[in-house]
């Protein structure tokens, strides 16, 4: 068949991801990256830290799905030749699904069988399978779970290609994907680029993060003697395979979670594979600009099992490869001015055979290495970006459309060819406030409609506060949120506080708690989340309530201020009491104020309280049931298995 390129839907069993929070992020999410210390040679040239973040602004979180599935019909875009079929998810982010090696009838990614969110992204919200692109800032990009732009066009020969591409607004970069497949390919073709059109250096991240199958007795193989990896909170380089005395190469040997970034040396092909006992498996190569690949495990205890069970129905275990544009994930980095970079991924089948299987990592590795080089597939990767440059930089034909943040920024020639579009709706009236100076101010009922003030704008916004906005209570919430964010916490305060005077508002509120718990100002931070919190619970819709209160009993919670959580949660509607985050962090108070007779019948109602937005790394509801649960000789009784998420 010639190849083809459809759009069509696929039934999916999917869970609600409910909206994104009322509220800006301006305390952020844990981050295992951004608490390592670095132990490393001269040589290695890692970019610690560089670009770290502390929050997802001016994203707001996920913060408000459930686990409950539904099906219903998700959009997909499908690539097909003779040799494979590529399903895609352009509503997530984009996400390659599905990879089918139609003449082995072998599926070569882990597909879930569902689509269900748990707090594992940048915005919390995340989900297992497929392949993600994940840009701009360390971790789960803040679009895994955002529509993006889809458009159609092709090559010079006339197969179609599929693209996509949106804005990453804390980059302020322009990033398109162009997919397609030759009439003989066996490897699906990614061509990505980034374009850097600001005057400034700015910290660029992308790691593609392919979901694959944990099969019995399967492999990594990649070109590396040598890999960067953490425990204990440091970084530092090991000798691979083994790796205090496992092979982590075959990686259902390795006992907790844990990343190996490889140090592929410059002058060897850059890919990654994974491969069952037999040799079959996943294969994926890329031009040098992509110089990194990475291989991630559950591990095998029982907190590893837990995450495995907690992330799917029925689709079983899987492992994670990547591939990246820094040696770690440990940071970013620098992307010069007025540059776009550009790279090619290729995924396919590769057979190693079980002779090779038998073969040590090196000896392995290395022959895959020969037979890579002697079918000039890196020379042909690097032809192949050459020769579609032309294409990358041409119009498409827009099937369906992303977000209206692309279009609020003055495009340049190297992103003229992309097609964004302000939609009717707030981001409307902010076009308008750019163009004359008057932000329409909202009623203090409705959650804030988008954050757009940053370093750039926030002296134009200023400028206005004087005059046109004077008594606007919205421009100068604006503008606090900016400044909180920013770490200007005296000028933020004042902002805020005169937001308060012109209309007494719960978001004010919220900004200046977050003020005062950056400055270690518990109590006066206390204060104000209350304060906040009583105004929320007047809000009218339930879901801007329910992220409120998620907040607010988080605020307080890493205050320690249990009395007031325990009197507050009380006062809850029926709802909102249900949430598992708000009854873990009551049952949490009632165990500090020694009420743990309650805290433990509540921790066990209905077969147990299932948090269901565990943050990665947290492992607070094992800790609060061991804590509850101790002999008569004071001796922590066995965690259940259902409580256990310390895969770490």
């Amino acid at each position: 068949m010639r190849p083809e390129l459809r759009f069509e839907t696929k039934k999916m069993r999917v869970a609600g991801l409910g909206e994104e929070s009322c509220l800006p992020d301006l305390l952020g999410e844990k981050i295992l990256q951004n608490e390592l210390v670095f132990r490393l040679d001269e040589e290695d040239e890692i970019y610690e830290g560089y670009g770290r973040r502390r929050n997802a602004y001016p994203y707001r979180q996920y913060n408000c799905y459930t686990r409950e599935l539904k099906e219903q019909e998700v959009q997909t875009a499908v690539l097909e030749n003779d040799s494979l079929r590529a399903v895609f998810l352009p509503q997530y982010g984009g996400r390659l699904w599905e990879l089918w090696d139609k003449e082995k009838g072998r599926s070569l990614l882990y597909t879930n069988d569902v689509l269900r969110f748990s707090n594992l992204a940048v915005r919390n919200a995340w989900f297992s399978g497929g392949v993600e692109w994940n840009i701009g800032v360390i971790g789960h990009t803040p679009l895994t779970t955002e529509p993006l732009y889809v458009a159609r066009t092709a090559l010079e020969s006339g197969e179609p290609v599929l693209r996509m591409y949106e804005y990453e607004r804390i980059r302020k970069v322009a990033y398109q994907m162009d997919f397609w497949l030759g009439e003989k390919d066996r490897f699906l073709n990614c061509r990505m680029r980034i374009v850097n059109e600001s005057s400034q250096v700015i910290p660029m991240y992308w790691w593609s993060n392919m979901a694959v199958p944990e099969y019995e007795g399967g492999r990594v193989v990649v070109p590396a003697g040598q890999a960067f990896t953490y425990a204990d909170g440091a970084v530092f380089k090991v000798d691979i395979p083994v790796v205090q005395g496992v092979d982590v190469t075959d990686y259902q040997k390795i006992p907790r979670s844990v990343d190996y970034f490889f140090d592929i040396p410059q002058e060897s092909p850059k890919y990654v594979a994974n491969v069952d006992r037999d040799g079959l498996g996943l294969l994926q190569m890329s031009t040098k600009r992509l110089r990194s690949r990475k291989l991630f495990s559950w591990g095998s205890q029982g907190g590893s099992d837990r995450w495995q069970e907690f992330l799917t129905d029925r689709a079983g275990r899987y492992i994670e490869i990547q591939a990246g544009l820094g040696k770690t994930q440990y940071g970013c980095l620098p992307m010069a001015p007025h540059t776009a970079w550009e790279w090619l991924e290729r995924y396919g089948s590769v057979s190693l055979g079980r002779e090779r299987m038998a073969m040590s990592h090196a000896e392995r590795s290395a022959s895959l290495t020969a037979d890579i080089q002697r079918a000039g597939e890196p020379e042909r990767m690097e032809r192949i970006l050459a020769e579609t440059k032309s294409m990358a930089k041409g119009p498409a034909s827009l099937v369906w459309a992303g977000s209206g943040y692309g279009a609020m920024r003055s495009q340049g020639k190297w992103t003229a060819h992309l097609a964004f579009q302000v939609p009717e709706g707030p981001l409307r009236s902010w076009q308008r406030f750019f163009e004359t100076g008057e932000l329409q101010e909202q009623d203090v009922a409705d959650r804030p409609d988008a954050f757009l003030i940053d370093g750039d704008n926030i002296g134009f916004l200023e400028s206005t506060l004087e005059g046109c906005n004077r008594e606007n209570w919205y421009a100068f919430y604006q503008a606090g949120v900016w400044l909180t964010q920013d770490g200007q916490a005296e000028r933020a305060r004042c902002m805020l506080e005169r937001s308060l005077q012109l209309a007494e508002n719960p978001w004010a509120r919220h900004a200046l708690a977050c003020v005062s718990l950056m400055a270690g100002q518990q109590a006066r931070a206390g204060e104000e989340i209350l304060q906040g919190m009583r105004l929320a619970r007047r809000l009218p819709r339930w879901e801007d309530r329910l992220s409120y209160m998620k907040e607010g009993f988080r605020m307080l919670h890493m205050m320690g201020a249990s009395e007031e959580i325990r009197a507050l949660y009380r006062e809850l509607e029926e709802g909102l009491r249900e949430n598992s985050r708000l009854k873990f962090i009551y049952i949490s108070a009632l165990h500090q104020l020694g009420e743990d007779r309650e805290a433990a019948r509540l921790l066990e109602e209905k077969g147990g309280l299932l948090l269901e937005d565990i943050r990665e790394g947290e492992d607070s509801i094992g800790r609060l049931w061991l804590s509850l649960h101790r002999d008569e000789a004071g001796r922590e009784k066995k965690l259940p298995h259902q409580y256990d998420f310390s895969a770490s």
